[in-house]
């Protein structure tokens, strides 16, 4: 009897040490560390390379705004281009010339809300926001990227069909983003992260639809916690920003 005992405790010892993260663990972890401390705003310059069947096709100079947790701005070019886009929540507004082109859905993939926007929201509604961006916070694992230790929100080992976000397991950052429909196939990589007051900021961030390099984006000239005046996020009237 004591021997049947001692198989069932050995047993249990080994499901415990296996047992993997679920994605609410592991955003807990991460809201646990940086809610009330991350950076409330940054700017910087960005050097944007378009790919084309992963060949360079084009470079440009974009200017971005972001005030957590849901106001970011995109100035592409001069200053006095007018060529804009604003995000403000579930909306997007392009400006061509100076003039409003289109309102439409946010289309941003959530990247504001991944890259530090949770942090700016009590944890339960982070968790459901994380829910309308269709990650399955009930599945979760370890894994290695880069020779990294990482958490992985949203998908067991080995499902590369799940939409499913990688964390740094120990500065608790996003490396990779997989974001997965019928008809299209997006890998993000976020790499270069440095430390800013309290936060972390990627300064590179690779995109890639259906296995092909899309886009390259490095950021330059970046600041934190600047002051951002209400009107750089107004759609009825597109201010100068730079």
């Amino acid at each position: 009897m004591s021997r049947f005992f001692l198989t069932v405790l050995l047993a249990a010892f080994a499901t415990a040490a296996t047992a993997q993260p679920t994605g609410r663990d592991v955003v807990k972890k991460m809201h646990d560390r940086y809610a009330g401390k991350w950076y409330r705003s940054f700017t910087f310059s960005q050097t944007t390379e378009v790919y084309r069947n992963d060949s360079l096709r084009s470079t440009q100079t974009w200017y971005e705004f972001i005030r957590f947790p849901e106001r970011f701005r995109m100035d592409f070019g001069s200053a006095d281009s007018g060529n804009a886009a604003i995000f403000r929540r579930d909306s997007c507004y392009r400006f061509r010339n100076g003039k409003l082109r289109s309102t439409t859905i946010n289309n941003n993939e959530g990247l504001i809300f991944l890259l530090g926007g949770m942090f700016f929201y009590p944890l339960r509604q982070t968790e459901k926001i994380f829910d309308s961006l269709h990650y399955d916070l009930s599945k979760g694992h370890e894994d290695v990227w880069n020779g990294r230790s990482v958490y992985v929100i949203g998908a067991a080992k080995g499902d590369t069909g799940a939409n499913q976000l990688w964390i740094d397991k120990e500065n608790l950052y996003p490396v990779r983003m997989l974001k997965v429909d019928p008809r299209s196939h997006l890998e993000a990589l976020f790499e270069d992260w440095k430390p800013m007051d309290g936060g972390w900021l990627e300064t590179k961030c690779s995109f890639y639809f259906n296995g092909k390099l899309a886009q390259v984006e490095t950021y330059h000239d970046c600041k934190t916690n600047v002051t951002l005046d209400d009107r750089i996020f107004d759609p009825a009237n597109l201010a100068r920003t730079h």
